[in-house]
């Protein structure tokens, strides 16, 4: 995301008149809609989440997980920008609570995915279910990758807070996550058969958890 770093007079701009809907010019709505892609589109949660869920269930079966995705992230970033953010200013302690929790579950999901059977050769034949509607979109409130994503683009695009402006923060992330949900659990399922061995999925696992481990670290410098 660094790659969209803009200067200092352009960031102030960002932040003190964004929120005026009116002036947001071209530039920084392109701006905006490439920051938002560049997050949902690498690998993170979600997307390995959803290329896993593709791999054991199918695409058809993934939609309302893909749709949880879609819309979880634009209503969090939504909620962020309204109200959450001043809960964060006023208790830090609170914000350190969140990340401690949300580490604690993306390492029992690595610990699941390390752990996990082959996918089976068809969708039909999976035995488990892949993630609901409702379970995908409270994901989010677990995931750090979504609260830096929503912290990041509302403090760069809506500093001012204005409704309008995080409106347009979180139709963005409506917008491009069609296309990160749509492309992962394509990609899981067209993996289907290079994983259908154990030692190839564990060797899959293992990237997975090296990638997870990484965006961990880095989210948190």
């Amino acid at each position: 995301m660094h790659i969209f770093c803009i200067s200092a007079k352009k960031r102030n701009f960002i932040v003190d008149d964004v929120h005026n809907i009116a002036r947001m010019t071209f530039e920084i709505l392109t701006a905006l809609v490439a920051f938002c892609f560049v997050g949902v589109i690498t690998p993170g949660p979600n997307n390995l989440m959803l290329m896993a869920s593709g791999a054991n269930f199918g695409f058809r079966r993934t939609v309302p997980h893909m749709i949880g995705v879609g819309l979880g992230m634009p209503i969090l970033t939504t909620l962020v920008g309204i109200g959450v953010m001043r809960v964060f200013e006023m208790w830090p302690l609170v914000q350190q609570i969140l990340l401690v929790l949300s580490v604690a579950y993306l390492l029992f999901l690595a610990w699941k995915i390390a752990n996990a059977a082959p996918p089976p050769q068809s969708a039909a034949e999976a035995t488990g279910k892949p993630l609901t509607f409702l379970q995908a979109a409270a994901f989010q409130w677990v995931n750090p990758k979504a609260w830096f994503m929503a912290l990041s683009a509302i403090t760069l695009y809506a500093g001012g807070r204005d409704p309008l402006a995080i409106l347009w923060v979180a139709g963005a992330y409506c917008a491009v996550s069609t296309i990160s949900t749509t492309s992962w659990t394509a990609l899981g399922q067209q993996m289907r058969r290079f994983l259908g061995t154990r030692g190839r999925l564990r060797a899959f696992s293992g990237c997975a958890r090296s990638t997870g481990r990484w965006r961990h670290c880095w989210l948190r410098r």
